[in-house]
Order: structure tokens, then sequence, then C-alpha cells
């Protein structure tokens, strides 16, 4: 299974800048600025891609059939548009319940890359609040194979409203 990373910065278009700006300004403040340009080059980025939470969520899918995994999970298959924020943390919730019953799958490092990137999106909307939202321990539990459909379609709503 290919386990797809979170995306690095343009490190050519950083190098750049800071060569620009280190050759400019031979001064003490160019001098951090050049340092904490070539440091940002290293960070990962801080939005997700949500195609590659999708890529990954497909090859999890495939996965799950051959493994046998059998558990229910608070699935949102009926969320509403205004409520997708909401729906996506219970998702992301549910995949710690995968992670913690079945840690010793080839899945793991895979649901731990769902996790980062999609978690490092939804950081940028932790303080919306939208109302009328159903709480995780309120939704239906069903089959994974039901969750992690329920879970793509979520993922396609992101993609098509970004």
């Amino acid at each position: 299974m290919k386990i797809l990373k979170p995306y690095m910065r343009n490190t050519s278009i950083s190098c750049y800048f800071c060569f620009l700006l280190n050759s400019h300004f031979l001064t003490e403040a160019g001098i951090h600025v050049f340092i904490l340009g070539c440091v940002s080059v290293g960070l990962p980025k801080t939005e997700a891609n949500w195609n590659d939470v999708l890529t990954d969520l497909q090859n999890i899918e495939s996965c799950i059939q051959s493994l046998q995994i059998d558990a229910t999970l608070y699935t949102d298959s009926d969320f509403h548009p205004g409520c997708k924020v909401t729906a996506m943390k219970c998702f992301l919730l549910e995949l710690q319940v995968i992670l913690h019953e079945y840690h010793h799958t080839p899945i793991n490092e895979t649901v731990k890359n769902v996790m980062i990137l999609a978690n490092s999106t939804l950081s940028s909307n932790k303080y919306i609040t939208e109302s009328g939202c159903k709480e995780c321990e309120e939704l239906e539990e069903k089959n994974i194979r039901e969750f992690w459909q329920s879970f793509i379609r979520i993922v396609q709503m992101f993609i098509n409203t970004s």
C-alpha cells in the first residue's frame, strides 16, 4: 500500500526568496529572514489537499475488505452541507477508534496520514459553530464499509466546495 505524506513547500521559490533578501539586506535582520526562510522550507504545508485524503481513503477501503475488519462506527450518512465541519470532526474521531482497536494492521500509517491532512485544514475552521448538527454519539452506528463510503462522500463534498 502506498502511503502519501503531507506535501512539502516548494523549496526553489523559498530559496530564491531567501537569496534575494540576503543579497540585498546583509544586515542582522536580513540574516534572520534568511534563516527563517530556510527553516520554513522543511515545514509541512498547513492546508490539506482533499484529493490526497480521498486517495488515502480509497486505498484504505480496498484494504479493509481484505483485512476483514468488523467494526461498527458512528456514521453520519445523511449529513447536511451546513454541518460538514461537524460531520468531518466526527469521522476523524472515529478514525482514532480504528487506530486504537486495529493498531497492528497495514492501514495504520495511511489512517494517521488522513488524520494529519484533514485536521490541518479543519484547524482553520475550529471556531466555526454549526447549529442544528448532531453530536457524534447521536449518530447511528454502521458497519465499517458504510462508514467508509460516507467518509468518502463528505471528503468529496469538501473537494467540490473548495
